[in-house]
């Protein structure tokens, strides 16, 4: 009985806050600019607001001339203010949270989240779930166990504020309805070696009427393997109730295949678009690619063409004059203090009624040693198509340029772990490099004309993308090995796995 009444409480819900949705939906473009003058408004006296003149920002156009587009460096000094416990720095007041990441030039990075912006992380993630609920009239995994592949919720404090990796932080704001069919253990949740703490999660589980688990693609798969070892069995006969997986943190389709052989059944699958630095989109058509863009929930969008990003007269458009299918660099103002800050990653907009987009790469991760710039989109759209055509399936893959062979022209290297190759590895090949040129001009162009000779295959042993990101320190969280690199750092360390 209290089962049924669970079930039925939130379909309930779900209808009542998916009906509540449609006026974002269809006044998203009126709205954003109403947002940002909030949100300046509310900022005026802050240091940052201060100095870039909030007090006379009546529009859009006023905000784009006094507040140039920045990234975590162009904040940093603000930021370390902050760190110290000054208020009204960035933001109204002291961050609630600092989600701290991994950064490259800037070292670890800390991305205040204020007591407006959390509500939003949890928000997105809730309506990510109403939303598959009231479409598919099923909220039958509600009633069994969920897991949350994430990293510690162990939180340290820095000058008062509280700080760890945003999956951390989350943890503590799950509603209290849910905490009861929640796994793995506190105790498991806080272990830091990656690979002890899967182990421990199988442990907890494999005997559990698991419903619904989420977390980032690599890490679902290297979480049922070790099911799949252990039992002999798939997913599914494992867990026979499983409904639900809800994925991000990457692009979901290259897994597809490998999470399906897994899995071994139907399970149905809904992406999502999180970051530190906001809840920015989530799957609520199911028969489809796109993300629905979360126009209210405390952020800004502006969307640079992906040609012109870092150039000194570069344009910053709102929803209202964005294009279908182009790459865009993604630019957000938030009700955290962060200020037409470049988050690095790049979005292609298929529908704008409503709006929702694809993650098409990072801003930083690209290949273009020769003038191409292929982005990741269109590697893993061409690895896809050359996949059906040529069946095998790939665990991971990383492309790299070889400027400097001991041979013959210029190359692209592809580094990829198959779980099961291609018959004719060279078909495959011709295939995938056919692919890429059919969706980046600039390569093919350099291929007709002799200047790069056709892609090179590197196979890999198994494992070797977790081998990797283990002597990294990178295994585990919401840790990713990009796909591209304009440079061979991650290509040479590859090498040590070749076949």
């Amino acid at each position: 009985m209290l089962n049924f009444l669970k079930k039925n409480i939130a379909l309930v819900w779900a209808k009542k806050h998916v009906r509540s949705t449609e006026e974002f939906k269809k006044n998203a473009e009126q709205n954003q600019e109403k947002l940002l003058l909030s949100l300046v408004d509310t900022a005026k006296k802050t240091l940052f607001g201060r100095e870039h003149d909030f007090e006379n920002i009546r529009s859009v156009k006023d905000f784009q001339d006094k507040v140039n587009i920045s990234d975590y460096e162009d904040l940093k000094p603000y930021i370390e203010r902050v760190k110290k416990g000054q208020a009204n720095i960035l933001w109204t007041d002291v961050p609630e949270y600092f989600a701290k990441t991994s950064g490259t030039t800037s070292g670890s990075k800390y991305i205040p989240i204020s007591k407006e912006g959390m509500p939003f992380q949890v928000k997105g993630a809730q309506s990510a779930l109403f939303h598959y609920i009231a479409t598919n009239n099923n909220a039958d995994f509600v009633n069994g166990k969920m897991i949350f592949l994430q990293g510690s919720p162990e939180l340290e404090e820095v000058f008062g504020i509280k700080t760890g990796r945003l999956s951390g932080i989350v943890a503590h704001h799950i509603p209290k309805y849910l905490q009861k069919n929640r796994l793995p253990s506190w105790e498991t949740n806080v272990m830091e070696d990656w690979e002890a703490k899967v182990d421990k999660i199988v442990e907890e589980t494999e005997k559990e009427n698991m419903t619904l688990i989420s977390g980032i693609p690599p890490w679902l798969i290297m979480y049922f393997e070790k099911l799949v070892e252990k039992h002999g069995k798939k997913i599914k006969q494992i867990f026979p109730n499983l409904q639900l997986i809800v994925t991000g943190g990457v692009n979901y389709e290259p897994y597809r295949d490998k999470m399906e052989e897994l899995l071994g059944g139907k399970v149905d699958i809904v992406q999502t678009f999180p970051a530190s630095e906001g809840f920015f989109a989530f799957q609520d058509d199911y028969t489809k690619e796109g993300l629905l863009l979360l126009t209210n929930h405390g952020i800004f969008y502006e969307f640079v063409p992906l040609e012109e990003y870092g150039k000194p007269n570069a344009r910053r458009l709102t929803l209202s004059e964005i294009e279908l299918n182009k790459d865009y660099a993604l630019i957000l103002t938030t009700n955290s203090g962060l200020w037409a800050y470049s988050i690095g990653d790049v979005v292609r907009f298929i529908d704008k009624n409503p709006h929702r987009i694809l993650v098409s790469g990072r801003t930083k991760h690209f290949t273009s040693a020769f003038g191409e710039h292929v982005i990741a989109f269109e590697v893993e759209e061409a690895m896809k198509a050359t996949v059906e055509k040529y069946p095998a399936q790939i665990t991971e893959f990383h492309l790299a340029p070889q400027v400097n062979p001991e041979e013959g022209l210029p190359y692209h290297e592809w580094f990829i772990e198959f779980e099961k190759e291609p018959e004719n590895i060279q078909l495959f090949r011709n295939e995938l490099d056919d692919q890429l040129r059919k969706r980046n001009t600039y390569y093919d162009d350099l291929i007709s004309g002799n200047i790069l000779q056709k892609l090179h295959i590197t196979g890999l042993k198994k494992n070797a993308f977790q081998e990797y990101a283990k002597s990294q320190g990178k295994l585990g969280g919401q840790n990713k090995i990009p796909r591209l690199a304009n440079d061979r750092n991650i290509a040479e360390s590859l090498r040590i796995y070749k076949l």
